[in-house]
């Protein structure tokens, strides 16, 4: 009959649309980044049972999600064009500020607000220096992470912040912020991976689901192109920014109330590294404009399941060390290598 299409070019069209949809999948940087978390969990396996209890990766979950949290600040930044190297010191200032405040007497829901717009204040300044300033944000935050660092031992007088009735804590108030980092919910999940999730399914749908998503991904493609289409480039990477300051500033009072006592010379050290490598590691890229949540998510397992695999086997922290800082040069060296190839 006239105008009836073959039935074999029609299921040969179909083919040709599966063999895409899964050549594009296996291409994808998230798919080897899964693949490689499912054979380091299947060496650690038979390397060691005791890694694939239930125990053990409970404790992995909790042990990754204050990195976890503040990775998926991090994709939002790096996928605008920016980078944030001040996200350890705000860890440690936002949850010693909330430490000080509930030791003085203060209630849990005030502290904790003022702790989380403290953090997001910061973001605001390194997001507004970064770009209406003028200022690459790799100098503006590495500034800002001994100015916050400092602040932070100016207000401490440098001396241990600790948590306790015997601080001067309210005990109901002292209850309800140990719950936050070391309650279970349903006594089987740790709070700390509760908000975990939470932060990673509100991050996913934003990047992937709203108008602002698309206009950070705008942003970090093209500036350009972004601010000819009418989008407001600095804004954007302003709030993105914002959203770093104030994820640091949670995963920093998660922190205390799991540990609760903190430092300001030491607490959140070094952190920085862990949080970018994870985000790169899960294909966001330096360059601007990749990246997603379930990708950084993968990135997070990598590095929390190399840390509790190479504990479980006995190796010296000091080789973690070296092995955590490999795979930091492996990652970025990938998205380097990847983006020359696109370029090319």
């Amino acid at each position: 009959m006239t105008g009836q299409v073959p039935t074999s070019t029609i299921k040969t069209e179909e083919q040709v649309s599966l063999s895409d949809r899964i050549r594009k999948m296996l291409s994808a940087r998230e798919t080897g980044v899964f693949i490689a978390l499912v054979l380091m969990c299947l060496i650690l396996w038979q390397t060691t049972p005791a890694f694939m209890t239930v125990r053990n990766l409970l404790n992995v979950g909790r042990q990754i999600s204050l990195l976890g949290i503040m990775a998926v600040g991090m994709t939002f930044v790096l996928i605008a064009r920016e980078v944030d190297l001040s996200v350890g010191s705000i860890y440690a200032f936002c949850g010693l500020i909330t430490g000080m405040l509930l030791v003085s007497g203060w209630n849990l829901p005030i502290s904790l607000a003022v702790g989380l717009l403290a953090g997001s204040i910061i973001g605001f300044i390194n997001g507004f220096v970064s770009t209406y300033g003028k200022l690459p944000s790799f100098i503006t935050t590495l500034g800002m992470m001994s100015v916050i660092r400092g602040a932070a031992l100016v207000i401490t007088n440098g001396q241990p912040v600790t948590i306790n009735e015997t601080a001067g804590a309210d005990p109901a108030t002292l209850e309800a912020f140990y719950y936050l980092g070391q309650g279970h919910l349903f006594d089987i999940i740790p709070m700390q991976l509760v908000f975990f999730i939470i932060v990673s399914i509100v991050g996913w749908f934003i990047l992937s689901r709203t108008v602002f998503g698309f206009k950070v991904y705008a942003v970090g493609g093209s500036p350009i192109a972004a601010r000819v289409s009418g989008i407001k480039v600095y804004n954007v990477k302003i709030w993105t920014f914002i959203i770093m300051g104030f994820l640091s500033g949670l995963a920093g009072i998660l922190s205390l109330a799991f540990l609760p006592s903190g430092q300001a010379g030491r607490t959140g050290v070094g952190l920085e590294l862990d949080v970018i490598a994870a985000a790169i590691v899960g294909g966001a890229s330096l360059g601007g404009g990749e990246g997603t949540i379930p990708g950084t998510i993968l990135g997070v397992f990598i590095i929390g399941v190399l840390r509790n695999g190479l504990v479980l086997l006995g190796i010296s922290p000091f080789w973690q060390e070296v092995v955590i800082g490999a795979i930091i040069i492996l990652a970025v060296g990938i998205d380097k290598w990847t983006s020359s190839r696109r370029v090319g």
